[in-house]
């Protein structure tokens, strides 16, 4: 009934709207353009429906062709049918109804396993652990059917209830659940710690609900164990809400400062965000830790913060998303997240790095090569570019991943250890002090090597390809030695390759077990043990002399 709404709204309304810009607008001659085309395509649709060979669903023939045409302007410009605002709903609040946990799809299974649940919701709660294989809910089977099927089954109103079948590992007998769906929070401030040398860490999942109050209350506490510094962590965290960002920039810039000003094609969305209260703390060293999955409104957290001169930014290039969306309301309950402007931040510039309307041949966009951005300045003076996402003032090189190591997680084969591990390991060490013994990486190199695990050596690859080329162009017979030489010392090895990148492997298991025990705390603990970003944060932060010399105004020479 929902569908059919759509179809015939969407006919009438294009008729309508047609009819009204023919009257009214004929002289416009972008207007008419329009006009003529919406009654152009309300044409079609008839056509279609009355006389295509085949009956057509109308509903999801028009969803299709809308999808298309808002997926040309951007991919933040969507439409959400009456039946389908849960996710714009937990877009904007950040909450569900559901079970609240992460689920994955094991495709030699054909089945969604659960990957990790949030610490305190309804599958925590109810004994679910990670690894179990959902087998049915409600009596229907859930193989063969993929993530966003079985999630949609998990999801529903609050206070609702289902019945759940699971398979763990290692048991025969299925495990049954009467579960009922809670509003499911997802963690705003997912951790926050006191680190060496009086180094607080908060980290920033977010922007979506209401982060700024938590952000608050874990900064508060920071101060009272008594830091003298502060690391920010917005890495992949993909935005929110602007506002919230202008509210956690304003816990340590002055009241009345500009931060943010939206621009677009109609006035109404021209508007001016300033910091409106008073500061918490205006004299705290800050660093800002970033990634390329840094995104929106933390890049205005970010860059506010670097063109104010009031933080160092730490780690790598952020995303580039300088658009700026509202939701409007459609006829029948359906509504459409919209871009309406761009966002500019202190100095003047705006980070979007894709130019979508200036689109190459063959539709595809690329970003704004760094030639053609533009300087701008920060309150101090330091050079800042537009066009490209917030560069950081310290740059980190990052690890590449071995070849094996993408190998091992595609084929769930650390995830699988550690469903093992932690049926052989009731409890286990505190996050902040657990350590992967010798003997555990060497226990998981055997599950591998009985996994018969099978993986592309690239240096095996590409030296085949060269012999091939080398053949092709004569030069074989002569370096016959020199290859077969080669071919010996590069010979397929597990034990080497799983060796030579145990440091990434470590750290991937550690992580993975820690979800396990201590939930997504504890997994950000443990990455935070090896993190280059971080120690380079708490080096600058730590070294008064350096970090006012990165934010201070450039030297100019006489």
């Amino acid at each position: 009934m929902k569908q059919s709404y759509i179809k015939y709204g969407v006919g009438v309304l294009a008729g309508v709207a047609a009819g009204a810009w023919m009257a009214f607008s004929l002289s416009d001659d972008h207007s008419f353009q329009l006009a003529k085309n919406l009654d152009i395509f309300n044409s079609i649709v008839k056509e279609l429906d009355q006389n295509y060979v085949d009956t057509i669903d109308g509903s999801k023939t028009i969803r299709d062709g809308i999808d298309a045409m808002l997926y040309s302007l951007d991919p933040y410009t969507v439409y959400y049918p009456e039946d389908d605002q849960s996710e714009l709903e937990q877009m904007v609040s950040n909450s569900y109804g559901g079970i609240g946990s992460i689920i994955t799809w094991n495709s030699k299974l054909k089945r969604s396993v659960i990957s990790e649940p949030y610490e305190g919701m309804p599958a925590a709660k109810a004994g679910l652990k990670v690894g179990d294989i959902l087998m049915e809910i409600d009596g229907q089977d859930l193989e063969g059917k993929d993530n966003q099927a079985v999630s949609n089954l998990l999801r529903g109103q609050v206070g609702t209830s289902f019945h759940l079948k699971i398979q763990r590992p290692g048991e025969k007998k299925l495990r049954e659940f009467e579960i009922v769906r809670s509003q499911v929070q997802l963690p705003l401030i997912p951790y926050y710690g006191k680190l060496d040398q009086g180094v607080g860490y908060i980290n920033l999942s977010t922007f979506s609900g209401n982060p700024s109050r938590d952000f608050r209350a874990a900064l508060e506490d920071l101060r009272k164990q008594g830091i003298t510094s502060l690391v920010i962590d917005v890495r992949s965290n993909g935005g929110g809400l602007l506002d919230e960002a202008v509210d956690i920039a304003n816990f340590f810039i002055p009241r009345g400062k500009t931060l943010v000003t939206t621009r677009g094609k109609n006035r109404q969305v021209k508007e001016t965000y300033k910091t409106l209260r008073e500061p918490i703390d205006l004299d705290i060293p800050l660093a800002i830790l970033v990634n390329s999955g840094t995104a929106s409104a933390s890049e205005i957290l970010a860059g506010s913060l670097q063109d104010l001169d009031r933080a160092v930014v730490v780690g790598t290039r952020t995303y580039g998303k300088g658009l700026v969306q509202m939701t409007r309301s459609l006829p029948y309950g359906a509504a459409m997240k919209l871009t309406t402007s761009k966002y500019y931040i202190p100095s003047g510039r705006c980070v979007q790095a894709i130019d979508y309307q200036h689109r190459n041949e063959d539709g595809s966009v690329g970003r704004v090569p760094d030639s053609l951005t533009n300087v701008f300045h920060t309150a101090k003076g330091r050079i800042v570019r537009d066009g490209g996402g917030v560069t950081p003032d310290i740059t980190i090189e990052q690890d590449t991943m071995p070849n094996i190591v993408y190998y091992l997680m595609s084929d769930n084969l650390v995830f699988d250890y550690a469903t093992e591990y932690c049926q052989k390991h009731p409890t286990v060490a505190k996050a902040e002090d657990f350590k992967l013994t010798d003997q555990e990486f060497e226990e998981f190199k055997e599950f591998v090597k009985k996994a018969d695990f099978k993986y592309d050596q690239q240096t095996e690859r590409m030296l085949k390809d060269l012999k091939r080329m080398a053949e092709f162009e004569g030069y074989l017979k002569d370096a016959e030695t020199e290859f077969t030489a080669l071919e010996q010392k590069l010979t397929h090895d597990l034990d080497h390759d799983l060796d030579f990148a145990s440091e990434q492997i470590r750290v991937l298991i550690s992580t993975e077990l820690m979800k396990r025990y201590y939930y997504q705390r504890g997994s950000i603990i443990e990455q935070l043990k090896e993190d280059k970003d971080l120690e380079a944060a708490v080096a600058v932060l730590t070294d008064k002399a350096r970090y006012n010399e990165i934010l201070s105004a450039p030297k100019v020479e006489e």
